[in-house]
């Protein structure tokens, strides 16, 4: 058996999230469908990260093993050309050890959320990035940011849907950068809690327009309780940046 890793480029719009559903088409499963058809084995795929419905990958990581021995151009071409009807594209593919796990090797994980402050509607980048109409305060964004870096528990930061065992997250780094409308947000930690980075930009947007301070981000970590954080940031705006290994 040969293991593969490859590194996946998406649009998340025209689908259920990564994971295989029974409610409509995931990125797993074409990507198991195109390995099959490419193959003719059936193969599980093992993804870095779960991304939700609508949430993009700019550099998802998955892995999969094979009994054929095929090259790494086969395989990345392969997949591609039975990929052509879908918002999904293999940009990388290398065979890797027996022990790489692309969820449990991962050292770090880096999304990355993407905001337009304009008055006018999206076109070009619709389902691709979060617009927000009214002016919003970039210093008082950035200050209340920094509140989140390091070791705390961020249960008021996650959904009632997350499965994981503990909220205690240590965010490593939030960098906010903007160049004229266009506001970027990357956030780096080793996991994330589910919808944890969606919660995080719709608080920090909160005090961006004035209806929470910076310093409310401590109270609402000490606090814990999901009721006083932000909305859930739409998912058009969220992408799977990079995976660190």
């Amino acid at each position: 058996m040969t293991r593969f890793k490859i590194l996946i480029e998406y649009k998340g719009a025209n689908y259920v999230g990564w994971q295989k559903q029974e409610n409509g088409k995931s990125i797993q499963e074409v990507i198991e469908n195109s390995i099959k058809k490419l193959t003719g084995e059936k193969r599980q795929i093992f993804a870095a990260g779960r991304t939700d419905a609508g949430v993009h990958g700019l550099g998802q990581v998955a892995h999969f093993d094979l009994k054929k021995n095929l090259s790494e151009d086969t395989i990345r071409d392969g997949l591609n050309s039975y990929l052509r009807s879908e918002s999904i594209s293999i940009l990388d593919a290398k065979k890797t050890t027996k022990d790489f796990h692309a969820r449990f090797s991962a050292k770090k994980r880096e999304y990355l959320y993407k905001i337009i402050n304009r008055r006018a509607p999206l076109t070009i980048e619709k389902d691709l990035a979060w617009v927000l109409h009214k002016k919003i305060d970039l210093k008082k964004i950035k200050h209340a940011a920094k509140l989140f870096i390091g070791k705390n528990n961020l249960n008021a930061f996650r959904s009632a849907h997350c499965q994981s065992k503990t909220a205690i997250k240590n965010i490593d780094q939030i960098k906010i950068k903007k160049i004229n409308d266009k506001i970027e947000i990357y956030i780096k930690a080793k996991s994330f809690l589910h919808s944890q980075v969606r919660i995080m930009v719709g608080t920090l947007i909160q005090v961006g327009e004035g209806k929470m301070q910076p310093e409310d981000i401590k109270s609402i970590i000490k606090k814990a309780k999901r009721e006083n954080a932000g909305p859930t940031a739409p998912a058009s705006g969220l992408y799977l940046l990079k995976v660190y290994y």
